[in-house]
């Protein structure tokens, strides 16, 4: 009896083993076809479009918005409050998953800058982008171009390199 039993044991083990390969290769199967999300980021892409038109409306002054930007550049926050000195908030992900950020308002300029970009300094560099002078900041957590026209200053600021912020600042159209 002592071998039938052996042999019983030796297949059940086998049995096991050939499931667990099947279920393996289910499983990877699976895998296979089920859709992934590639992107590097999880955070989810915002529509500023009705936004963007109340801001338009409201504000005091030409609200700013990118136009022609790549479609790698992903739109993930936007709010506008006219109580709060029409302030105008657009927060974007560059294609390097780094922070750029579109602020506006028409608060006292020193203030409002120190706040939006974290404390960044003004450095003695000047660009003509878009048509317009930007002043460079730079700071311990954002860097910054700062542009002021009709009563509101413009903020370009994040963790992204001058290059992204220069980008944004030359694709933005305010109206």
């Amino acid at each position: 009896m002592g071998g039938v039993a052996g042999r019983q044991g030796t297949q059940t083990v086998k049995n096991m083993l050939w499931s667990l390969v099947v279920i393996a290769l289910a499983a990877g199967v699976i895998y296979l076809f089920i859709p992934h999300n590639e992107s590097k980021s999880s955070v989810k892409r915002v529509d500023y479009r009705v936004e963007l038109l109340t801001a338009r409306r409201a504000a005091a002054y030409p609200v700013a918005a990118p136009e022609g930007l790549a479609k790698a550049w992903k739109a993930t926050s936007v709010r506008y409050n006219g109580a709060e000195q029409d302030s105008w908030h657009l927060g974007f992900l560059d294609p390097d998953e780094q922070y750029v950020a579109i602020e506006q308002s028409t608060a006292k300029p020193a203030a409002f800058i120190k706040r939006v970009t974290h404390d960044a300094s003004r450095t003695k560099t000047t660009a003509e982008i878009g048509g317009r002078t930007w002043t460079r900041y730079e700071g311990p957590k954002y860097d910054a171009l700062v542009t002021g026209e009709k009563g509101a200053t413009t903020v370009v600021t994040g963790t992204a390199s001058f290059g992204q912020l220069t980008k944004m600042a030359e694709s933005l159209k305010m109206s």
